[in-house]
């Protein structure tokens, strides 16, 4: 899954593709068929930044930045996922030819819910404690592998009640979003724990604050510190990554699954 930033402001490379208040579309088209080309099977196109201290954007802004883009890449032999949480947004962007919605609160909004079963698309359940506005404030956990989990397990199961289907389905346990690096090392070391029935396992730890503070690098720094995560990832038990190297990521990959093949 490559990452494609519409915002002025996401902490990896937030400013590329929306500039002066406006969606660079010759810059998305660009950047989407370079990482296709390099084996990205879905595209995640996020209209609101995510990082901690992010200020929420309405849903008539996230649409302005968030539809072009799926208007100019429909013709892509790709997933095209939408990054959201806003009812309005989740149903205008499967009309515009999304076939996912990651969706950063894990259906807090039962709208969104019914809107993803409605149209049946794929649905990535993520975890996060809190807010991109307060998360990382002072994330606190008992013990984050087994709350993370029933968490995850509980929206499973809410959203089968409410009608998507079981193979529509992925679960995230939300590297980063309210967590502390301990917490995101506990997860990434019992990932195998997170699973829910089939569900495959998305993982997002691209050039994260985590990957900074184990290697002291910053943001645009961290490749090495992201594939080495990855890997990991994928000893413990991930089905899919969300990145922004696409290339090097999918090298990785290859490396994996020739290893594992072999097993």
């Amino acid at each position: 899954m490559g990452v494609l930033n519409i915002t002025p402001d996401s902490f990896s490379d937030g400013g590329t593709l929306f500039q002066s208040g406006s969606v660079v579309l010759d810059a998305v088209r660009e950047q989407a068929l370079a990482m296709v080309e390099s084996g990205a099977t879905i595209l995640d196109i996020g209209g609101e930044s995510s990082r901690p201290g992010a200020q929420a954007v309405s849903p008539a802004e996230e649409q302005r930045r968030v539809l072009p883009v799926l208007e100019a890449l429909v013709d892509l032999d790709v997933v095209l996922s939408v990054d959201s949480y806003n009812s309005e947004t989740v149903r205008a962007a499967i009309s515009h030819g999304a076939g996912m919605i990651n969706d950063i609160t894990g259906g807090r909004d039962l709208e969104v819910v019914a809107a993803v079963a409605e149209g049946e698309v794929a649905y990535v359940l993520m975890h996060m404690q809190g807010s991109p506005q307060t998360m990382q404030l002072a994330p606190s956990y008992r013990d984050v592998v087994a709350e993370v989990s029933a968490y995850l397990r509980d929206r499973y199961t809410y959203c089968r009640a409410a009608g998507v289907r079981a193979d529509r389905l992925l679960v995230d346990p939300g590297f980063g979003f309210g967590k502390t690096l301990e917490h995101n090392l506990a997860l990434l070391r019992y990932l195998s724990n997170l699973r829910v029935e089939d569900c495959p396992i998305l993982v997002g730890l691209s050039r994260k604050t985590m990957i900074g503070k184990m290697t002291g690098q910053s943001v645009e720094a961290r490749l090495s510190g992201s594939l080495a995560a990855l890997l990991l990832a994928l000893h413990n038990g991930a089905n899919m990554v969300r990145v922004h190297d696409v290339a090097e990521s999918v090298d990785v990959l290859r490396v994996w699954s020739a290893y594992s093949a072999r097993e």
